[in-house]
């Protein structure tokens, strides 16, 4: 097991930030961490670092207390950014990678491999301040995984980016992902984490409120949806029982059912009309088991 969270409280006199939480992430696996704002994700990440002490609980990262000796084999993208906006590029990034204990030969080879990787080599000599917002968010990211951390934890990594962008440094997360590192991945883009991770979990003020891997969270969570791309309306169908709701629209009927059990009882009705485009049975998305979960995502 390579990160383990045991127990953990944080509380700040009358208030408690996060509420007993336990989660395992084995290495190589990379974790959707979800809450709205003010769950407990930053309060969480600091705790895990060891930048917050923690109020009752443990945690540890292969046996071990994570402390100064274990930094640099971390990397940490945090939500409010902190680059120097008076140095350059590359003198910003080689004081980073420096911290964390890479010599002067890696860290010129890394520099060049992620500066093209990312289309910003005409950068090297700017400023930070300098930089579109979107380069900033890039030079950031690079920061935090120009040292191949162990473990990495991304707070919000591709927010305020174009979907081009987005999906060049997700392509990046991937690859660090696949070649071993363990990441903890914090969004409120749902199809992000749904695309990218193995594991999720969800915080909802202070509570963990939904823990696993995303295919046992999606089975589990207690409903389903088949889809029928057909013209007929089907009005059979709303008299099965175990079907929770139905939305027709001129080419698809969506029947949330209870289980699939209940998916069989609706095939029977549609093959009686005989040829259908379509018939699929879903599962609830993340975004669905969050608002399920927690509510409103945007607020």
């Amino acid at each position: 097991m390579s990160l383990m969270i045991e127990h953990v409280t944080k509380k700040y006199k009358n208030f408690t930030a996060v509420n007993d939480i336990s989660l395992s992430l084995e290495k190589g696996k990379m974790l959707g961490f979800l809450g709205r704002n003010g769950a407990g994700k930053t309060t969480t990440f600091r705790m895990i670092l060891g930048l917050t002490p923690i109020t009752e609980g443990a945690i540890t990262y292969n046996g071990k207390i994570i402390d100064k000796s274990l930094y640099n084999r971390i990397g940490y993208l945090p939500e409010e950014r902190g680059l120097h906006p008076k140095m350059k590029v590359e003198d910003e990034l080689r004081y980073l990678a420096t911290l964390k204990g890479m010599k002067s030969k890696d860290i010129t080879e890394a520099i060049d491999y992620w500066l093209n990787r990312f289309n910003i080599t005409e950068n090297r000599e700017k400023k930070i301040e300098a930089l579109s917002k979107g380069n900033q968010q890039k030079i950031q990211l690079l920061a935090s995984m120009l040292h191949k951390p162990e473990l990495l934890i991304l707070d919000e990594p591709f927010s305020g980016l174009d979907p081009v962008n987005v999906e060049l440094l997700k392509s990046a997360v991937q690859d660090l992902n696949d070649e071993g590192t363990t990441i903890i991945y914090s969004s409120h883009r749902m199809e992000h984490v749904e695309e990218l991770c193995d594991n999720v979990c969800i915080l909802n003020k202070g509570e963990l409120v939904v823990s696993g891997a995303i295919d046992e969270v999606k089975s589990n969570h207690g409903y389903k949806r088949v889809v029928i791309e057909t013209e007929h309306q089907m009005p059979e169908i709303d008299a099965i029982g175990g079907v929770l709701d139905v939305e027709r629209n001129k080419r698809e009927i969506k029947a949330t059912i209870e289980s699939e059990i209940i998916a069989e009882k609706i095939y029977d009705v549609v093959t009686r009309y005989g040829f259908v485009k379509r018939f699929q049975v879903v599962e609830p998305s993340l975004n669905e088991i969050f608002i399920a979960k927690v509510g409103d995502i945007n607020e």
